[in-house]
């Protein structure tokens, strides 16, 4: 992931999240030429990986490649959780294992 540029106001904000432990306050952060990466110690890579999915989710990205997500799911009116590359790719896959399964 990128950093975000953040300045002095935000800073104050990260430190005040990292006190309450909040997960929000988790990330990269670019800030007078300083690259600042806020993580947890010794977290497994379980709770990486879900915690960089939910961020990842919210913002209406890609799971794997970060690309916007424009299409909403008809079944839940949430957006689709892979871009339009991915999920093509993947139901590939999967129409694949049913084919050899039956």
């Amino acid at each position: 992931m990128k950093p975000i540029k953040i300045k002095k106001n935000s800073v104050r904000k990260i430190l005040q999240r990292t006190r309450n432990k909040a997960e929000v306050a988790l990330g990269l952060f670019l800030f007078n030429g300083f690259k600042i990466q806020v993580s947890r110690y010794r977290m497994n890579s379980r709770n990486r990986v879900r915690i960089l999915y939910n961020k990842r989710r919210t913002q209406g990205l890609c799971v794997i490649c970060q690309k916007r997500v424009i299409k909403i799911n008809p079944l839940t009116g949430n957006l689709y959780r892979l871009c339009e590359n991915h999920r093509v790719s993947i139901d590939k896959q999967r129409n694949k294992k049913r084919k050899r399964s039956d």
